[in-house]
């Protein structure tokens, strides 16, 4: 084990002690569909239960349960209480004999394995995909692999066009050297590792404003508890396969493959005219992690001519602003109603 591999040994120990303290999440009872290496496919709806049908992609970086971290607070929870049927794919450590998953694997056959199971309980029809930060990259994309198989995207802080002046990780990126370079001494890329260049890349955004939101929730009980759970859930470290850290650093961050027009992932060309899905994206419009430049070019470009966009300007007590549209109060209050209506006018229209 490296050293960061040791690091986020270490603190993943230190999320278990918090654990201990009443801060671990309390996440909505699943049932396992699937398992698919690298990804476990989770139901939280009997089969053939009403409403929209929806797959969650979470981010392949940190664990999936930010979407369902406390009841009062869960994404899932909310899908539920509408009528949806929900089912998340739970991405897993690739572990030795998964570092030759890349794109092709997350933004492909993981999720073509994950709607052929769900189509076996539901049927064949589309489904809806929701998708947080790199998780909504890799929406995306399936839907440009894919689009006979989506019927609407649902896009949170998830970039899309790569390399914007404005944004955080073009910077670093420029000064640093090729991902081969870092990964031929890596058997996995830690998460802990990942955390370095993400504080380096925006340490406002992942150090000063954690600080500030701190301050700004001790005088509110809820939020501060808030903030300590999303705390311990930044220590749950998961790695990234080599493969896949190649291929998002040189195909989507150097290339900007995606909105290029250059990227192939098995034999198919992704490209954004080829989402024939209607769009809901929510965007920080202050966030340098994904600006509104990373968003609105893929907007313009979107093969459906659908492409909506909702603004959501933070919370108090989220600890990261990023995951603040999942476990924030205000994000609870006024944007999931509006893309619970979204979902219900294009469910109608599908």
């Amino acid at each position: 084990m490296n050293a960061y591999g040791q690091i986020d040994h270490m603190r993943r120990l230190q999320g278990h002690w918090l654990d201990v303290l009443g801060l671990g999440p309390r996440q909505t009872p699943a049932r396992i569909v699937l398992s698919t290496p690298p990804a476990t496919l989770k139901a939280y709806a009997p089969a053939g239960g009403g409403g929209p049908t929806l797959l969650i992609l979470p981010a392949p970086i940190k664990r999936a349960y930010i979407w369902d971290l406390v009841p009062r607070l869960s994404v899932v929870q909310r899908l539920l209480e509408h009528g949806a049927s929900v089912y998340l794919l739970q991405w897993e450590n690739p572990g030795v004999d998964g570092q030759d998953f890349g794109l092709a694997d997350y933004a492909g056959r993981c999720i073509l394995d994950c709607l052929e199971a769900i189509a076996a309980e539901r049927g064949p029809a589309p489904v809806f995909l929701a998708g947080h930060s790199l998780g909504g990259t890799l929406a995306a994309i399936f839907a440009a692999l894919h689009p006979e198989r989506v019927r609407g995207l649902v896009l949170l802080e998830a970039p899309l066009r790569f390399g914007a002046e404005s944004d955080a990780f073009t910077p670093l990126l420029a000064r640093a050297p090729r991902a081969q370079q870092l990964t031929e001494y890596l058997y996995e890329v830690p998460g802990s590792l990942l955390d370095v260049a993400a504080v380096c890349a925006s340490p406002n955004s992942f150090v000063w404003s954690r600080w500030t939101d701190w301050l700004h929730s001790l005088n509110d009980r809820a939020a501060l508890q808030t903030h300590a759970q999303v705390i311990r859930w930044m220590l749950d470290e998961l790695a990234l396969s080599q493969r896949l850290f190649e291929d998002v650093v040189e195909l989507l961050y150097r290339e900007n493959g995606f909105m290029g027009a250059t990227l192939s992932l098995g034999g198919r060309l992704a490209t954004p005219e080829r989402v024939r899905a209607p769009v809901l994206s929510v965007v920080d419009p202050r966030s340098r992690l994904v600006p509104l430049e990373a968003v609105l070019p893929f907007h313009a470009a979107v093969g459906s001519g659908d492409a909506q966009l909702l603004r959501y300007e933070g919370d108090v007590g989220v600890a990261l602003q990023h995951v603040g549209v999942l476990v924030g109060r205000r994000a609870h209050r006024e944007v999931w109603p509006r893309i619970l209506r979204w979902l219900d006018a294009h469910g109608e229209a599908g």
